[in-house]
């Protein structure tokens, strides 16, 4: 089973930036998706962003031209780069990757999740 582990949230105010990173057990380069989630108080988890294997990715209204999904030059990590961050974009943020196994089809694994508040 593939670990994810989120780093990078924290409290930052309103209009402040903030990078999660998310690193996995094994490379990224073999998943077909990965994924940033977030869940605010008394709300469902919604997706965020996600990037898939071949390069597309896709992004919430409520992030676009805020948020960038990426991977550094190590092919296990995956980031969430927020700009101009909105109380809106408080919850906990949590990295998900999808992959195809032999003996259990395709998965989605979670990560532990990190808390993101912003406030003044």
């Amino acid at each position: 089973q593939v670990q994810l582990v989120e780093s990078g949230g924290g409290l930052v105010q309103p209009g402040g930036s903030l990078r999660l990173s998310c690193v996995a057990s094994r490379s990224i380069f073999t998943m077909n998706t990965m994924a940033w989630y977030r869940q605010a108080p008394g709300k469902e988890r919604e997706l965020v962003a996600a990037t898939t294997r071949g390069g597309t990715t896709n992004y919430a209204d409520s992030v676009k031209g805020r948020c960038t999904i990426s991977r550094d030059n190590a092919p296990n990590t995956v980031y969430l780069q927020m700009n101009s961050l909105e109380p809106e974009d408080t919850g906990v943020y949590y990295c998900k990757a999808y992959y195809y196994t032999v003996a259990h089809g395709e998965v989605g694994v979670w990560g532990q999740g990190t808390q993101v508040t912003v406030s003044s």
